[in-house]
């Protein structure tokens, strides 16, 4: 009997990076995922660590209160952060399964004065992206780290590290 996940987000970006990255490390494992919207109880554009943290996390929980019969539930949320060293962009990843959670937070890159003008002024990374580059929803697609790295890498390839790395402690059982 396949196990059932749920992932917090109808983002397909998201929906594919948890697909294939449970599909890494379980991969003697079948998995039916459903995925619907859920309250990440942050802002649109979280702008801090703790923020973006709190988003994923509230993400996973509120998938779990929807559906209070799934083995897993994985919340992901991307967000930003103004330091000394500029705008860092980056996203948290949050799973829970039973009494456990993992969480692992993606790499972080800094975006150009032109997309970090557009999100002082309230925009979304997104909105700012589309603007800056002349594009049409590419947070549905490659995402500022696909357009900046000129799609050497993807949001689905960068999300998909991170849910790796989140299910650290369901991979080592014992340990954690």
């Amino acid at each position: 009997m396949a196990l059932k996940a749920i992932i917090a987000s109808e983002s397909p970006v998201k929906n594919k990076a948890v697909k294939k990255a449970f599909g890494k490390v379980f991969p003697d494992t079948d998995f039916t995922f459903f995925s619907f919207p859920a309250n990440s109880g942050v802002s649109d554009q979280p702008v801090s660590n703790t923020e973006t943290f709190n988003g994923a996390k509230n993400r996973a929980e509120n998938a779990r209160k929807k559906d209070p019969y799934a083995d897993f539930y994985i919340g992901i949320e991307g967000g930003i952060e103004e330091t000394v060293f500029g705008t860092e962009a980056f996203a948290w990843v949050y799973i829970i399964s039973g009494n456990k959670t993992g969480k692992a937070r993606t790499a972080t890159f800094f975006l150009p004065e032109k997309i970090t003008d557009l999100l002082k002024k309230g925009y979304e990374l997104g909105e700012a992206d589309d603007i800056v580059f002349n594009q049409k929803d590419s947070k549905k697609k490659t995402g500022a780290v696909g357009i900046l790295t000129e799609n050497i890498t993807s949001r689905t390839k960068y999300y998909s590290e991170a849910v790796i790395l989140a299910l650290i402690p369901f991979i080592n059982d014992d340990l954690y």
